[in-house]
């Protein structure tokens, strides 16, 4: 669904200093740092955590005896995170990899005239970009492709000149989703997952009668004076999805569904996907291999997980548009994606592609445009979150215990712990019981900004490892203002990586 796009920011430089605890057997030894004077000792251990300011990397140690973890089998954080819209030329393909998007999504449009016209299916997006070239790109650059079918050419619609309206001649539909699904299913391009139509809905819990993408007799430009689309989820099961549905799977390619608008409700979701289709012979849900939400939680992923994911139903559960609080909130898209990765890995995660979410839209909202390409504070939010979140995951199974005014969630990436936070300003702490320290009995801990990706100035981190239990104490710095002017509590990352 289109969303208006935010002011463009210009990309600012940060300078920050940095905090790090080396922590031994016997206690702990804080280590504050300032831009200059510092020792050679002090210089030494602070290139060992950070360089030129940016996220410390990952050390190589020990894996913490008795950690209790569920394997992720080498799921990653990228393996969550794409964009609508492609990246357009190779420099858009760095772009794209420094913020960890690996997903791409847009249409093929069905460009013909009339019935008699070739059918041609090489155009996608609103700038009718090439498709042939731009998937061979992604895919010489690992970025998946989720290309969605839609719509009807007004010549074929039921309701006069309006393409977001059923076709008259089915089979023409057919047509259409048989050449996309053919051309780009097999070599070179070797597309495998294909959406059908994109928010198809009924009546919206908002009071609208018709759905901002499904069309039928009655609809109105103005949605206060359309009437009713009585047979909405019939005209769509029974004209558009199990048609298309059928075809792509006969090129062994996968079904994602068309994006269950967030105003639709969750209810009338199930009611359509398990409707019995007559004419069909079928229910919508026996022809879905990824449902598909729009500008949800992940508590709505998981009310769909209960229902269809852990009987093995579906292959997935992907969101293909969320967007709105990012364009106001730089903490929204580090949260959520955060959040999901922790979801994940505790709901089966044994396909990289089974929970897929997507931004809308990554040109003018998380990059600026222009030359060079610049990054807005959501943007530069994603960057810091896969430099900091990038090994393979494993869950954190340990009781922790935040302080007043601070709340988190924490996974393994490799051997490191990586705790997301938010807090009020004020000392914060994390305690964390039954992880036994590494073999080493040395570690690190230090504070990151989770927009600017530097460290937390004047954090005064000092940290303990006695036993099997984690101490973590620091400053919260105060709260940021988000892209509304509205303070946000500080968000931040805490990372505890063993040494050897």
């Amino acid at each position: 669904m289109e969303r208006k796009q935010f002011m463009n920011w210009v990309r600012r430089g940060c300078t920050n200093f940095a905090l790090i605890t080396l922590v031994g057997f016997f206690g702990f030894v804080p280590l504050s740092l300032a831009a200059t004077g510092e020792s050679q000792a002090v210089a030494a251990q602070k290139t060992a955590a950070a360089s030129d300011g940016a996220p410390a990397p990952a050390a190589v140690a020990a894996t913490t005896h008795g950690a209790t973890r569920t394997s992720s089998n080498g799921r990653r954080i990228t393996d969550l995170i794409g964009s609508n819209g492609w990246p357009s030329s190779e420099q858009d393909v760095i772009v794209w990899k420094y913020m960890g998007l690996r997903w791409g999504r847009d249409s093929a449009w069905p460009e013909a005239k009339s019935p008699y016209s070739p059918l041609d299916v090489t155009k996608s997006g609103p700038g009718n970009a090439d498709l042939p070239s731009t998937i061979l790109r992604n895919n010489r650059n690992g970025i998946r492709s989720l290309i969605y079918l839609g719509y009807t050419p007004t010549w074929n619609a039921r309701v006069p000149g309006d393409s977001l309206s059923a076709p008259r001649d089915v089979s023409y539909w057919e047509k259409y989703v048989e050449a996309v699904v053919k051309k780009y299913s097999a070599p070179p391009y070797n597309v495998k997952y294909f959406q059908i139509w994109n928010e198809a809905c009924g009546e919206m819990a908002n009071g609208s009668r018709q759905a901002s993408f499904w069309h039928g007799p009655g609809y109105r430009d103005d949605p206060a004076d359309s009437k009713p689309y009585a047979n909405a989820m019939q005209d769509y099961v029974n004209l558009i999805h199990i048609p298309a549905a059928r075809i792509i799977r006969k090129y062994h390619a996968y079904v994602v569904y068309g994006g269950w608008p967030d105003q639709g409700g969750l209810d009338n979701y199930f009611k359509w996907l398990e409707y019995y289709s007559p004419e069909q012979h079928a229910r919508m849900i026996d022809w879905v291999d990824y449902l598909d939400i729009h500008y949800l939680g992940v508590e709505d992923l998981e009310t769909l997980y209960r229902r269809y994911g852990a009987s093995g139903k579906i292959r997935g559960i992907w969101q293909t548009e969320i967007g709105n609080d990012y364009l106001h909130n730089q903490n929204y898209l580090p949260q959520y994606y955060f959040d999901l990765a922790v979801w994940a890995l505790k709901r089966n995660w044994d396909d990289p592609n089974k929970y897929v979410t997507m931004v809308y839209h990554w040109d003018g909202q998380l990059t600026n445009r222009g030359e060079p390409r610049t990054y807005t504070p959501s943007g530069r939010a994603l960057i810091t979150l896969t430099k900091n979140v990038s090994g393979a995951l494993s869950s954190f199974n340990h009781p922790v215990t935040y302080s007043q005014g601070l709340s988190g969630k924490a996974l393994y990436s490799d051997n490191k712990i990586v705790f997301q936070i938010v807090g009020k300003k004020g000392r914060g702490s994390i305690e964390v019981k039954d992880l036994p320290a590494p073999p080493t009995r040395r570690f690190k801990a230090i504070y990151i900004d989770a927009v600017e990706g530097t460290m937390v100035r004047d954090a005064d981190i000092v940290s303990s490892w006695k036993g099997n239990t984690l101490s973590l104490q620091f400053n919260v710095p105060a709260p940021k203002k988000d892209l509304d002017g509205k303070p946000r509590d500080y968000l931040g990352y805490v990372l505890v990586t063993p040494l050897p």
